[in-house]
C-alpha cells in the first residue's frame, strides 16, 4: 500500500476569505495527524519568493504551524529529505516545474512522499505538478521546463480552477471542457479530474476523496461522457493507474 498523503487544492483563495482559509480544516487534519510542527514551503511558481513566503507563513501560523521556505536553503534536496511536510504553492506551472528540475527535486520529492509518507500539499500549480504531467494546466508557457513530466504522485492529471461555460455567455472561444477534449486527441493521455474553485482532492494511501466546499469535481476520460463527483465522493478507483 502506498504511504502517500496528499491534499491537492484547486485554488489558494476563495472570494471573501483569506489565503488557504477555506481549506483550513483539511490542512489542520493532515498536519496534526502526522505530528507536523514545521512545513517546508516551495514558492518557485512565483517570482517574488520572499513575499510569497511571508504570505504563506502568516497563513500557517494562524493554523498553528511554523513554515520555512526552500528558497532560503543552500541544499534544496537535503531540505526536502528532512521536511516534516511539503507545501507547493500556486502560480505559473511551467516556472514551478522548471525550478523543480533545475534544483533536482523531482526524484527527491517523489521518494519522500511515496516511500516515507511525508505529507504533500499543493495548490493550483502545486496541484498540477503532483500529477503525471502538466499538459492540462491553464497557464502560459512563460519558461521552458526540460520536460512536461511532473511528480507523478497520482496516475492521472488534474485541471485546477475548472469552470463550466457561463449561461448566455457571448464568448466564442473554447470552453475548458473543449480544451481538455483536445488533450485526449493526442496519443499520450490520462484521465483528467477537473477541480472547481473550493474543491480539494484528498489522498490517503490507496484511498481518494473529493473534499472542500460544495462544488463537485468533474472527471474526463477519452470517449466517455464526463462524470461529476460531489464532495465526499470516493474516487479511489483513479489511483489504480488505469490509462484511458
Amino acid at each position: 500500500m502506498s504511504k502517500r498523503q496528499l491534499l491537492l487544492l484547486s485554488n489558494s483563495t476563495m472570494h471573501g476569505s483569506g489565503y488557504l482559509e477555506y481549506a483550513s480544516d483539511e490542512i489542520k487534519s493532515l498536519m496534526s495527524r502526522n505530528n507536523v510542527s514545521k512545513v517546508l514551503f516551495i514558492p518557485y511558481a512565483l517570482h517574488d519568493k520572499d513575499s510569497y513566503e511571508h504570505k504563506a507563513r502568516k497563513a500557517f501560523a494562524k493554523l498553528g504551524f511554523a513554515l520555512e521556505s526552500i528558497h532560503r536553503s543552500n541544499d534544496p534536496v537535503e531540505a526536502v529529505s528532512q521536511a516534516e511536510a511539503i507545501f507547493v504553492g500556486g502560480g505559473n506551472t511551467f516556472r514551478l516545474l522548471r525550478a523543480l528540475y533545475d534544483n533536482k527535486l523531482i526524484d527527491s520529492i517523489r521518494n519522500v512522499v511515496l516511500q516515507q509518507g511525508t505529507p504533500y500539499m499543493g495548490a493550483s500549480a502545486g496541484t498540477n505538478v503532483a500529477t503525471v504531467n502538466i499538459c492540462t494546466t491553464n497557464d502560459m508557457p512563460i519558461v521552458y521546463p526540460q520536460s512536461f513530466n511532473a511528480l507523478n504522485l497520482v496516475p492521472f492529471n488534474i485541471n485546477p480552477h475548472y469552470i463550466e461555460p457561463e449561461a448566455n455567455s457571448t464568448h466564442m472561444g473554447e470552453t475548458r471542457e473543449e480544451r481538455i477534449k483536445q488533450y485526449f486527441e493526442e496519443e499520450e493521455h490520462y484521465p483528467v479530474l477537473g477541480l472547481k474553485e473550493g474543491s480539494i482532492l484528498e489522498v490517503d494511501g490507496d484511498k481518494a476523496f473529493i473534499r472542500g466546499l460544495s462544488q463537485p469535481a468533474k472527471l474526463f476520460t477519452k470517449d466517455n461522457k464526463p462524470q461529476e463527483y460531489p464532495v465526499g465522493a470516493d474516487v479511489s478507483f483513479l489511483l489504480k493507474g488505469v490509462k484511458h
